[in-house]
């Protein structure tokens, strides 16, 4: 037992994956990804967000593969990624045979959308002569048209049911390198879905809210969704859909397991919000933190308080922190212990070089 239990989650042990280097499940770390908005096609453009999504921070990243030209293009974009791709496959399975030979990693199919079960067979034979792992994404808004059917709307007994059929044939193959999701757009379906499946299958889980909408809205849907499903243990991979740019994605999606010190990556910032107490700018200097030390990749933690009320008591569990004080000054902490008095003026320049230097000391210990 830790000596905070009350923060411990226990993640439901459940099978590895291998997708390129990057394993999943069986308690690795929990994977981000994103997926490119590029014509897919146009290589140069989404080899360039797929550098970018990588740099901030993704672990796998999914590329849309609609038709034959964009199966032939993974070959370039393949070759140049630094994370492994993900081929995302709807309506026809001959592009999950074609991007399996052309480098992708792992084949995201629905199977809504597939159609035959021959299909699905002949997409894992593909996936078995070309070290691909796969996933079987279960959409609420394509589910197979029998189960529809049977009952009447999405709900989370029907994404179950097409996630175990697909489950079946898959195994029948004698192919087990696999993950799978139950997406929906609605927040409530989706966590029902994910925990039913999650008590009855060990692969490991891709967790998602589909559709989520813009900025605001959808990460907010998404981090409760995914926080509550996190929180429970369940999960191993997760993505953001966000109607916006998929940076953004990332940046949430490591901010949610973050936030529940499920993986720390970067700076972690502890704000107050600001009221009239407050000795220097907050909002404005925390804005300009979080763009200077967006590239530090170590895991640290920084305090930025305005005033005393919450400052010390802030600062205490922080490696860096903030108070304000008064007469323009401010006061600096290490480690929860008063270092020195800074003029506010100061503080950007002095908290940039104290996290770069502090980053750099245990990247090297």
């Amino acid at each position: 037992m830790t000596i905070r239990p009350f923060r411990d989650i226990k993640r439901k042990n459940t099978k590895q994956v291998k997708v390129g280097n990057v394993l999943v499940g069986n308690h690795n770390p929990i994977t981000v990804q994103s997926m490119t908005n590029t014509l897919t096609t146009d290589t140069k453009s989404t080899i360039k967000q797929i550098l970018s999504l990588a740099e901030e921070g993704a672990d796998l990243v999914r590329v849309s593969v609609p038709d034959k030209d964009s199966s032939s293009a993974l070959k370039e974009i393949t070759k140049f990624s630094p994370v492994p791709i993900i081929a995302d496959i709807h309506f026809h399975y001959k592009r999950a045979l074609e991007a399996a030979e052309n480098g992708a990693k792992c084949l995201r199919i629905n199977p809504g959308n597939i159609g035959k079960k021959s299909y699905v067979k002949d997409i894992v034979s593909a996936a078995k002569n070309n070290d691909c792992a796969l996933r079987i994404g279960v959409n609420a808004g394509s589910l197979e048209k029998d189960i529809l059917e049977k009952y009447k709307e999405p709900c989370p007994e029907a994404l179950v049911e097409s996630a175990l059929r697909n489950i079946a044939i898959i195994e029948d193959q004698n192919f087990f390198n696999f993950k799978i999701s139950v997406k929906s757009s609605d927040v409530f379906l989706s966590i029902g879905a994910y925990k039913k499946l999650s008590e009855l299958t060990q692969y490991p889980l891709h967790l998602g809210i589909t559709e989520a909408g813009g900025y605001i809205p959808g990460s907010i849907k998404s981090s409760i969704g995914l926080g509550t499903l996190l929180l429970d243990g369940i999960g191993d991979t997760i993505r953001i859909s966000l109607s916006d740019d998929p940076i953004k994605e990332i940046k949430i999606g490591n901010e949610i397991l973050k936030s529940l010190n499920l993986r720390n990556r970067g700076v972690r910032i502890i704000s107050c919000p600001s009221c009239a107490r407050q000795g220097f700018d907050v909002i404005e200097t925390v804005k300009i933190l979080e763009e200077k030390l967006s590239h530090i990749k170590t895991p640290l933690t920084l305090s930025i308080i305005g005033c005393v009320v919450n400052g010390p008591g802030e600062a205490a569990y922080t490696d860096i922190g903030i108070t304000g004080g008064g007469k323009d000054s401010s006061m600096l902490y290490l480690k929860g212990i008063q270092f020195e008095k800074l003029s506010n003026d100061d503080i950007i320049k002095k908290v940039v070089t104290l996290v770069e230097n502090k980053a750099q000391e245990l990247e090297n210990n």
